[in-house]
């Protein structure tokens, strides 16, 4: 997440509402992490992350007039990030792998354990395509990303009683497909 506080991102929110584009472009870089990696959880590539990332930044350029406070910001760029991605899936499924966001595998590291969180990642991703879309947000913001309860249910547009049942269902679905995936390779 930004490091900056409230009071930069209004600051910056209002400079590019006046017109500022150094403004939006010092907003887009300051968030641009937080938005592809969410998005690259979601779609399972690269290419697409960064294609929704861009129409994501598209949507928050069109729509700095109606950003009433700067803590907002982040949840609606979770919320708009959310939906993009949503829409990209129903418009192309896709069947490639995920890469994480900046964390490739450490090339000293031993390369048995580098297989093995290869491994760890592939079954995650398997598990997280399993899940409803709603289910796939909640775990995506609230154990993925970290968000609490609460900016994960404002993030979404729900209450915190419906991201919960929606994490506690997609636990058990991935503990079932988790169990079934490591149980055949060993």
């Amino acid at each position: 997440m930004p490091t900056d506080g409230p009071d930069e991102g209004l600051r910056l929110v209002a400079a590019a509402r006046a017109g500022d584009l150094a403004a939006f472009d010092l907003l887009m870089r300051q968030y641009q992490r937080l938005v592809l990696a969410t998005a690259l959880r979601f779609l399972g590539n690269m290419e697409d992350a960064q294609d929704a990332s861009q129409e994501v930044f598209l949507k928050l350029y069109r729509n700095l007039g109606k950003l009433e406070r700067a803590g907002n910001l982040t949840a609606w760029l979770y919320r708009v990030t959310v939906n993009v991605c949503h829409d990209s899936r129903r418009r192309r499924p896709t069947e490639a792998s995920v890469e994480e966001a900046g964390e490739a595998p450490d090339r000293a590291a031993d390369p048995r354990q580098a297989l093995t969180d290869a491994e760890r990642r592939r079954a995650l991703e398997l598990s997280l395509r399993m899940l409803s879309e709603r289910e796939r947000a909640a775990v995506t913001l609230r154990d993925l990303e970290g968000l609490s309860t609460q900016e994960a249910a404002l993030a979404m547009g729900v209450n915190e009683a419906t991201v919960r049942s929606h994490i506690s269902q997609a636990r058990v679905k991935m503990r079932g497909f988790l169990e079934r995936y490591f149980g055949r390779r060993s």
